[in-house]
């Protein structure tokens, strides 16, 4: 007890060991951080630009593999390079600009479909094929849709039986 706080603060009384008990955390009013990452996650594309954007850096990476792993089949020099980065910026516009995912969508297929003849047989096949995936998820992607019934079905669950106690 203090002189400025002379009434004994119940949440700081002493416990059995003699130190004094911390205050109770007051809930926050906002969302949580997890909330906030899944809110912007799905108000745009999340994993097809993520795929597009895996498959043109695995493509870059295996331009710099060592001589005896690189097959070089097709244009060399800047195309190499070119088609992966392209495939990279692709990925990246399509996370943070999803307005416009279905040009950057065909672009990211174009590029795919092209390092199989620049790019190491498009990265070892590996890069080609994420690349392809995360393009034609991002074209189908559709913003304003409701939510699936199963979700329905679960969030109905949820609320029908009440917060959950610890």
């Amino acid at each position: 007890m203090t002189v400025a706080d002379p009434v004994p603060d119940a949440e700081a009384a002493p416990v059995a060991g003699g130190e004094a008990a911390p205050p109770a955390a007051e809930p926050t009013a906002g969302p949580t951080v997890l909330g906030r990452w899944r809110g912007w996650r799905g108000r745009r594309p999340f994993w097809g630009g993520l795929l597009v954007l895996l498959g043109g850096a695995e493509i870059l990476f295996t331009l710099r593999a060592p001589l005896p792993v690189v097959l070089h089949i097709g244009m060399q020099g800047l195309a190499g390079y070119l088609v992966p980065a392209v495939m990279t910026i692709c990925g990246v516009l399509i996370l943070f600009n999803p307005a416009q995912r279905l040009f950057y969508s065909i672009l990211a297929v174009l590029g795919s479909l092209g390092s199989w003849v620049t790019s190491n047989l498009g990265g070892f096949l590996l890069g080609m094929i994420l690349g392809v995936l995360g393009s034609c998820l991002t074209f189908g992607w559709l913003p304003d849709q409701p939510p699936r019934r199963r979700r329905l079905r679960g969030r109905a669950a949820r609320t029908k039986a009440g917060p959950a106690r610890a």
